[in-house]
């Protein structure tokens, strides 16, 4: 067999990593996509497996910055994996991941965050979701029936191009208060966030923004809605669409009336909101629940902890805690050992140790609880984490948690 070299993709074999990616997620992308996703590509850091001079696997990195409960984290956004069909089960991927593991250190990244295309392949690579989200569905061929009052003040459409500098402050601002969110700069609005089309649905509408509140003096609104539309096909009697992209408000009543908004919206009779958090403040105002369903659950983030002591000093706490954690790591060995976790109002410390554990638990179910959106409690009953002292999982639990769950809608 042929000896794998993992090296860097060099800019001039761009169109060679794109080529292997459409072979392998059957595409075919025209001109002006292709010249997105490779304006993308460039923009990562690019481990290529090569077979000889032959490319047979990609893998990405975004450099992102992750919201994490208290603070921020640099973290490697994991993309374009891809592998040859002719080299499956060669342990292509596998190598193309230890590179990366190699590269988050030397960067200082001590965490890894994916979205997964087979969530049965990265499970044995440390990942795991660690923020979950809701497809919520609004019957508006009738009004928006609502609990309490919306904000009576008035919407303004934003152009695209404007949409940034508009409702950028108010996204960090919310991107601070919830763990798993990935930090905006100019190049991710454009390519990610404000794109022209969607590689999923080119029929959409091209983004729209709009804002309620604030405006003046450069204040920043008190909320926005970016949505996409999809008119009605006459023919097969399909109903318009509202696609609601990102909602955020500052208050119940703000998020009501942007809700009521875009289920208003003409010709249109349904709203479909993919990537709302499970906690979205909508589930409880809205008056009829069989007109705002849950259509969906997912799994979206799925977080990776490289660097689990730096991880672990980095984040907030909610409780203190003195726990000593028996961890395994098959990946990144230097993870794994049995640490002393002692949590107090001034931070973390955590140390290596011989006394006895408290909890034993695999770096995967670590990453779970990380940012607060799984609870130890359900993972010992599920059998994945073992509790050697009663009442220890409750007690890291109540260290974990967050104000807000963990939410993530930046898919890359």
């Amino acid at each position: 067999m042929t000896t794998l070299e993992f090296r860097t993709i060099p800019e001039a074999h761009a169109d060679r990593a794109l080529d292997l990616h459409y072979l392998v997620f059957h595409d075919d992308a025209e001109e002006e996509r292709r010249k997105a996703h490779r304006d993308i590509l460039l923009h990562c850091d690019r481990i290529g497996a090569y077979d000889g001079d032959e490319l047979v696997g990609l893998l990405g990195a975004h450099p992102l910055r992750l919201s994490v409960p208290g603070g921020e984290l640099p973290c490697a956004g994991v993309t374009f994996v891809s592998v040859a069909p002719t080299h499956r089960r060669r342990g292509v991927l596998s190598g193309m991941i230890r590179e990366l593991w190699r590269r988050c250190a030397a960067a200082e990244q001590p965490l890894a965050a994916l979205w997964v295309s087979e969530a049965a392949i990265y499970g044995r690579f440390g990942f795991d979701p660690a923020t979950r989200s809701y497809t919520i569905e609004i019957d508006s061929s009738r009004p928006l029936a609502l609990r309490i009052e919306p904000d009576d003040r008035p919407l303004r459409l934003v152009p695209p191009q404007d949409a940034p500098a508009v409702i950028g402050a108010l996204h960090e601002e919310h991107r601070a208060r919830r763990a798993g969110r990935v930090g905006r700069d100019d190049f991710w609005w454009r390519t990610h966030i404000l794109r022209e089309k969607r590689d999923e649905n080119e029929d959409l509408s091209p983004p729209r923004v709009v804002t309620i509140g604030g405006g003046r003096n450069g204040e920043p609104p008190a909320g926005y809605v970016l949505y996409r539309t999809l008119g009605s096909d006459d023919d097969n009697g399909t109903p318009g669409v509202v696609y609601v992209e990102e909602l955020e408000a500052d208050s119940p009543a703000t998020a009501a009336a942007l809700w009521r908004y875009v289920a208003s919206i003409d010709l249109t009779d349904k709203v479909r909101a993919w990537g709302r958090p499970v906690d979205d403040p909508l589930l409880h105002f809205a008056a009829d629940r069989d007109q705002v369903r849950v259509v969906q659950e997912f799994g979206a983030l799925w977080l990776r902890l490289v660097d689990v002591p730096a991880a672990l000093r980095a984040r907030a706490w909610a409780a203190p805690a003195d726990l000593v954690l028996d961890l395994t790591d098959a990946g990144v060995p230097a993870n794994a050992g049995r640490y002393r976790l002692t949590v107090a109002h001034s931070g973390a410390t955590i140390s290596l140790t011989d006394d006895a554990p408290d909890l034993s638990l695999d770096v995967r179910e670590l990453a779970a609880c990380y940012l607060g959106g799984t609870e130890l409690r359900h993972l010992v009953a599920a059998g994945l984490v073992t509790e050697h002292t009663p009442g220890a999982a409750s007690a890291l639990d109540a260290a974990l948690r967050t104000r807000e769950l963990p939410h993530t809608a930046d898919e890359f």
